[in-house]
């Protein structure tokens, strides 16, 4: 008997950015950081070390997937970088998440919300 494995197909540019967050708040640690970002609007580094109990280079190097993933920004503040999650990019994650739903679980479709900006 053979089995069919059939070939995916490349991610198309909006794909491959969903995957790369969801890849992103796959870490317990990343998640966290995110939720306390969110709750605080804004940390420094030394904040989120003090938050996770996680050494300062195990945080930066969280810090960094989040950014490149582009779910938090980070702006110089002195000899520290504040960071913040990016509205922006957690709306479009939800509203592609909520994409899914359509047809869904017997969910009645709903228009995806369109960002503005």
């Amino acid at each position: 008997m053979t089995k069919h494995n059939p070939t995916l197909r490349p991610l198309t540019p909006s794909e491959d950015r969903l995957a790369r967050m969801l890849k992103a708040l796959g870490s317990p640690a990343r998640f966290q950081i995110l939720q306390a970002l969110a709750e605080k609007q804004a940390c420094i580094t030394g904040d989120i070390v003090g938050l996770t109990n996680l050494a300062q280079s195990t945080v930066s190097q969280h810090l960094k997937v989040l950014r490149e993933a582009g779910l938090i920004e980070g702006e110089i503040d002195g000899p520290a970088t504040s960071y913040c999650v990016n509205p922006e990019a957690v709306l479009w994650l939800k509203d592609q998440i909520e994409g899914w739903l359509p047809g869904c679980c017997g969910r009645p479709a709903q228009a995806p919300r369109r960002l503005e900006g």
